[in-house]
């Protein structure tokens, strides 16, 4: 499959056995669908779901530090460092250095970074309310809720 080529969650005339079975794969499946939509709708600004999720955290958590970004997000703290080295890239985050700690550095977004998780966040809410349209307000609720349920119980 080629980068450009949609996702096809049922190829027609391929029999996916046991898979068709499981929570896992199901999940799965539709989470390529979500990412595919998001990363065409949010393109405009070079955000992916991670560099979304850490632009949120460290707004709300100020002097947040990136071993904790890492924690949060549950990456590894190279990971981390990845995704903020992205997010300076592109203009959106800064490190500060920590003065308690001379090998930790404290995250913050910069003006354009605010500026534009407003515009971004719009834009995410926008395609969530497009991914969900075929379900019931309160369908979306549930399974919401049945999602963080199945991940707060698997931990």
């Amino acid at each position: 499959m080629q980068e450009t080529d949609p996702f096809v969650p049922r190829v027609p005339g391929i029999d996916y056995g046991v898979l068709d079975t499981l929570l896992g794969y199901a999940v799965r499946r539709a989470q390529i669908r979500l990412y595919e939509d998001f990363v065409a709708s949010l393109s405009q600004w070079g955000i992916t779901p991670p560099r979304f999720s850490a632009m949120v955290i460290v707004s709300h958590n100020p002097g947040l530090k990136l071993t904790q970004l890492a924690k949060v997000m549950g990456i590894a703290r190279s990971g981390a460092v990845i995704l903020v080295d992205a997010l300076e890239e592109l203009g959106y985050m800064q490190r500060h250095p920590v003065p308690e700690d001379r090998r930790a550095f404290s995250l913050a977004l910069t003006k354009k970074g605010q500026a534009d998780l407003a515009a971004i966040t719009a834009a995410v809410q926008l395609h969530d309310e497009r991914m969900a349209q075929s379900l019931a307000p309160d369908e979306q609720s549930q399974l919401r809720e049945w999602l963080m349920l199945i991940g707060e119980r698997s931990a």
